[in-house]
């Protein structure tokens, strides 16, 4: 009898699929029966144009040695024409695109004050302009065959915040209103689309520098968690038997499975007469302030050892 979580039939492209968390995930959904688009550049972690199939190439092989299909592909996710390219990869191997996993990222950390255009602009290139050209190149085939699964990665950087992350948290956050809209947009061609916020110890976070006690410690927490753990969910969420999720915010730390809240309003205060900055100074804040949100990062909310 076919598991309610098998993806026999179905084609994933998973983007940055050659290491860490995206190989867990390429890996898994080739494991639950689906074909796979191995997406990664290969480049270096600071940039560049030197792009390698190497490491992409071996993740094929590995699922084919266990009797999966898969193929490589370099192209970028940050250009229009990478991404049509890619979905098109799918479509000459396998006939078909079902399953799109953005999980492609890069990192320029850096204090805010010292952030260069560059920086900012290499972020937002991979992490959001990435996950949209993606998204947006398998739309029409997910419409056509009037079905079809987003899953983009997202980040408590973005959801809670993160010192020297201004590039990162935007592009994240901006993930999450993404991935919202195209539920929103296409719930009624059947296409779910989902954020997942992982927290995993890759080849990317090992970049994040080390160089106060604070920082140190940070790290070391990081390095306990498994990046080969949040493939199961995200093979869950691809599944048929998950259909009806969607726009939903989901996090996966090791053994634990996270539903992150949503904006909401909480407080109020309205007047019958209008309001100045006088009055608003003098009621509203006051009113709002025991509600006020602090300045926390990541790290201040999640201060449990991952499962």
């Amino acid at each position: 009898m076919q598991s309610s979580t098998s993806l026999v039939g179905k084609v994933a492209l998973v983007t940055g699929a050659a290491r860490g968390v995206g190989r867990g995930i390429a890996l898994d959904l080739a494991r639950a029966g689906a074909a796979v688009v191995v997406n990664d550049l290969g480049v270096p972690l600071e940039g560049g144009d030197r792009a390698d199939l190497t490491a992409a190439e071996a993740v094929v092989a590995e699922i084919r040695e266990f009797g999966g299909a898969a193929v490589a592909d370099g192209n970028s996710v940050a250009t229009w024409d990478g991404a049509h390219a890619m979905v098109g990869k799918a479509l000459d191997a396998f006939g078909r695109i079902d399953i799109v996993v953005n999980n492609a990222g890069n990192l320029r950390d850096t204090l805010f004050h010292k952030m260069e255009e560059e920086d900012f602009d290499a972020v937002i290139a991979v992490h959001l302009k990435g996950s949209f050209n993606v998204s947006r190149a398998a739309a029409p085939h997910f419409k056509a065959q009037n079905g079809g699964s987003y899953i983009h990665m997202a980040s408590t950087s973005g959801l809670i915040g993160n010192f020297g992350q201004a590039n990162y948290s935007a592009a994240k956050l901006g993930i999450v209103a993404l991935s919202k809209s195209i539920a929103l947009d296409m719930q009624r061609f059947n296409v779910r689309s989902n954020a997942v916020a992982p927290f995993a110890w890759t080849r990317m976070v090992s970049s994040i520098p080390a160089t106060t006690p604070e920082q140190a410690r940070r790290v070391e927490g990081l390095k306990k968690l498994v990046p080969e753990k949040i493939a199961p969910f995200v093979v869950a969420l691809c599944g048929d038997a998950a259909r009806h999720v969607s726009g939903q915010i989901f996090g996966v730390r090791n053994n634990e499975i996270f539903l992150f809240s949503q904006p909401r309003p909480i407080r109020s205060a309205h007047t019958a007469d209008g309001w100045t900055p006088d009055a608003i100074v003098e009621r509203v804040l006051p009113m709002f302030e025991k509600d006020f949100y602090p300045l926390d990062r990541s790290g201040d909310v999640f201060t449990w050892d991952p499962a």
